[in-house]
């Protein structure tokens, strides 16, 4: 999720558990702890495939989460020697910030390694666009309430409290939303004879109530909208080709088996003038993806591994309001004419 969400996330978790004994400063060292994960991105991993399938990685381990928070709730009882015998409760602290940072960022389509010392498998239940202002609202509340004088403690607590439980209802909507997409889409692909296996739903720009899906076949790959009011004949499905066998000379690079491993098949290939692009079709919309990566060179007749770089491309929302009108209007066209 975006850095303001994780702020306040931590911020509110923090206070709830440590609002009690220490005030305000909970909510400003859960602020500090939520940020703290995603400060990987500021590592140098060795090119840019490394630190795209590398980021959310040890930092988001709840392994290495269980390592650190006592060492943080030492510090912490330093800062505040009269908590001492609250040590557990630090600990209980951090710990649950740090959690809860990952777990959201794991109901994303990014892709999350929760078990990172046991595997690296980049867990993600796509519930949440990366920007949700319905599930950070609640929680940047009591967040600026936090820094607000002559705000009682009790209203606090039952701020933090109203917050939390917002927040929480609303990822068990996403939940329920996501299960009825998906069995809509499910039902209108095999309409079509269109195999489904390689596939992922996920919510559109700042909202639950209109889905964007995508499925993989052999030669093709297809960009599917779905509001939450569509029937199975409402589904927008639009095809595209995609062409797997420019990977064939290097399908047994550790780059170009790691890209496939990570978007978990869901990518296309495509030639671009002289060079061979994969491209992560999960994030971003059809002529507009946030992942693409120069793997290959046409050398002659053959396909040599390419120079790697990510192709640079700025995610625009210049189409949000044709997206908002596609939520009750199923004759809005998003995807582009192949």
């Amino acid at each position: 999720m975006d850095s303001i969400t994780q702020i306040a996330l931590g911020a509110t978790v923090g206070y709830a558990v440590m609002g009690s004994k220490v005030g305000r400063k909970a909510a400003v060292y859960g602020a500090i702890l939520g940020t703290l994960p995603d400060l990987d991105v500021l590592i140098p991993y060795g090119g840019d495939i490394e630190n795209f399938t590398y980021h959310r990685g040890f930092s988001h381990s709840f392994l290495v989460h269980t390592l650190v928070s006592p060492i943080f709730a030492w510090l912490f009882c330093r800062l505040h020697p009269f908590t001492q015998p609250n040590f557990v409760r630090w600990i209980g602290m951090v710990f649950a910030v740090l959690v809860t940072h990952a777990v959201i960022d794991g109901l994303t389509v990014y892709g999350t390694q929760v078990l990172w010392g046991l595997s690296e498998y980049p867990f993600a239940y796509s519930i949440f666009f990366i920007i949700d202002p319905l599930y950070t609202l609640p929680l940047l509340v009591p967040t600026v309430m936090y820094m607000l004088p002559r705000i009682s403690p009790n209203r606090m607590r039952s701020i933090t409290f109203l917050g939390l439980s917002l927040s929480v209802v609303y990822m068990l909507w996403a939940t329920a939303v996501k299960q009825y997409i998906d069995t809509i889409n499910h039902h209108a692909l095999t309409s079509l004879g269109i195999d489904d296996s390689v596939y992922v739903s996920t919510p559109a720009p700042l909202t639950t109530l209109l889905w964007r899906s995508v499925v993989v076949e052999d030669d093709a790959y297809y960009e599917i909208y779905t509001s939450i009011f569509d029937s199975v004949h409402d589904v927008s499905i639009t095809r595209y080709p995609t062409q797997p066998e420019l990977l064939e000379s290097i399908s047994n690079t550790w780059p170009v088996q790691r890209l496939q491993w990570f978007t978990k098949g869901l990518y296309s290939v495509r030639q671009i003038e002289e060079e061979v692009i994969l491209t992560d079709l999960r994030m971003g919309v059809e002529g507009n993806y946030v992942f693409a990566f120069a793997v290959g060179q046409i050398d002659s007749d053959s396909v040599i591994l390419g120079d790697l770089r990510q192709i640079e491309n700025r995610p625009s929302f210049s189409g949000l309001p044709l997206i908002l009108h596609r939520i009750v209007d199923p004759s809005v066209q998003i995807s582009p004419t192949p």
